[in-house]
């Protein structure tokens, strides 16, 4: 029997895809996209190389202030977020953001989001080459903008034909980012793979609304929003463990995590890799906390490579 050490622990995970591109990731911890600006503001916490992977704030051609305020509301169990995806646009991402990032040792990764197919085009265009970047990760899925974003994410066909030209012009990793938001997610998941994806992210936030029962009216300026939090893990592990045996590409499982454990359960139903999100912001240091407690699980269970136990649970 063995008997393991800290210092034994494998916790490195490779996302590699079917077309022969791999990511390859220390641990699995990969932080969601728009819960932590774009790495210095994480970093002020602590030092972000410890994680697998960091992923930017959503990035759109045009700048973006974003939606009309109030564009947060608590729940019971998580947020209801209608950003809208503020962003200084792509151009200043590549003079001002980018450069930046030459101080981090992790892999990078560029959200991108567009109204239409030619906007996706444009950002791959643009992001092609960037040596900052390790990939894209294309966000087919936001809920809370007018046209474009979860409009194309519940449509595979558009899913096939956006990946497929992204695919076409980016040469790097590129990550479709999938919405809950449809009846069966493995349909989008299976388009995003055939059209040349590398990997699937599932899930992105689920499309709610709170109403404000003093003033009888929606709280969010917006109306809809998306929730994210503990309360969509559930439902995300469940659409990773649908897609896992389905998919030939690797899966980044995120919605609600918030421990060592959450990360367990998302690899244990398939997923290579693991988003943190919204902890970043109630704890910004939660990776560190996180990456012990899965070191904690491997050593009572008494694991040595994290990444034997991906899908195992099946």
């Amino acid at each position: 029997m063995l008997n393991l050490e800290r210092r034994d622990l494998d916790l490195k995970v490779s996302m590699k895809s079917k077309n022969n591109k791999s990511l390859k990731l220390k641990n699995p911890l990969v932080t969601a996209s728009g819960t932590c600006g774009n790495g210095k503001e994480l970093a002020e916490f602590f030092d972000i190389n410890q994680l697998g992977a960091f992923t930017t704030k959503g990035i759109t051609v045009k700048s973006q202030s974003g939606n009309k305020t109030p564009r947060i509301a608590e729940t019971s169990a998580g947020i209801l977020n209608s950003i809208g995806l503020e962003n200084p646009g792509v151009d200043s991402f590549i003079t001002d953001i980018l450069p930046e990032t030459k101080d981090y040792t992790l892999p990078i990764l560029a959200n991108i989001s567009g109204y239409s197919k030619q906007d996706f085009i444009t950002l791959a265009e643009k992001l092609e080459g960037k040596e900052e970047l390790s990939g894209i990760e294309v966000n087919l899925s936001c809920p809370n903008i007018k046209g474009g974003g979860m409009v194309f994410g519940t449509d595979s066909e558009k899913v096939f034909e956006i990946t497929k030209k992204v695919r076409e012009i980016y040469s790097g990793y590129i990550i479709v980012k999938l919405t809950p938001n449809i009846t069966n997610i493995t349909e989008t998941a299976l388009a995003a793979e055939e059209a040349g994806a590398d990997a699937a992210a599932m899930i992105n936030t689920l499309s709610a609304m709170k109403i404000d029962i003093d003033r009888q009216k929606p709280l969010l300026a917006n109306t809809f929003g998306g929730l994210s939090g503990p309360a969509v893990k559930p439902v995300a592990v469940k659409m990773v463990y649908d897609c896992y045996k389905k998919l030939n590409i690797p899966i980044l499982g995120l919605g609600g995590v918030r421990s060592g454990a959450d990360v367990i359960e998302f690899m244990l139903a398939g997923a290579t890799s693991v988003g943190i999100g919204t902890v970043n912001m109630i704890e910004p240091s939660a990776g560190l906390r996180i990456i012990k407690e899965i070191e904690d699980y491997m050593l009572k269970h008494q694991i040595q490579n994290l990444s034997s136990i991906i899908g195992a649970a099946h």
